[in-house]
């Protein structure tokens, strides 16, 4: 075998060497220090505002009187906090879209627990400002208030969804 070989071949070595030393300590820091949630859409809430009130100003009065009825008779809930687990604190903003909850990086809500499944449950508005949770066929199922989901169930505000070891409440 000729020297050039052989050190092409010790280098190709070295390289996929320090490649397993790399992903192991990502794999190593990602278990100690667990994933990053972040809150999506934080740039459109920024915006929003702004832009609602251009409309509502140029919307005549009966339509502004109708929207702000309709404000003040959902007085729904408008956050979704994380309150015991390893993501205890968390906030979620409810602006009408769907939660996902469970272990899939994809997830609304990440969760680190070993008795989340990936697909774990789901959190949505009806046709009528009620949330409703609906577990997704999850293996250790998910409770509200103390009694497991069977079908899709209205959430009234502070009561307790637990997944695993992560309860979850709906507050104004």
């Amino acid at each position: 075998m000729s020297e050039l070989t052989l050190t092409v071949m010790r280098l190709g070595f070295l390289a996929v060497l320090w490649l397993f030393v790399i992903v192991a300590v990502q794999v190593i820091r990602s278990d100690l220090f667990g994933t990053r949630v972040t809150q999506r859409g934080a740039r459109r809430e920024a915006a929003r505002p702004q832009a609602q009130t251009a409309r509502q100003a140029a919307a005549p009065p009966q339509q502004r009187q109708q929207a702000a009825a309709g404000r003040q008779r959902r007085n729904a809930p408008t956050k979704l906090v994380v309150t015991e687990g390893t993501l205890t604190g968390t906030t979620v903003a409810l602006q009408g879209q769907t939660i996902t909850l469970g272990r899939a990086h994809d997830s609304t809500i990440v969760l680190d627990d070993d008795y989340a499944s990936s697909r774990h449950a789901r959190i949505y508005p009806d046709r009528d400002g009620q949330w409703i949770v609906e577990d997704l066929g999850s293996t250790n199922g998910t409770y509200l208030d103390r009694s497991r989901l069977t079908t899709p169930t209205p959430i009234a505000p502070g009561a307790p969804i637990r997944i695993g070891k992560t309860v979850i409440e709906l507050r104004k």
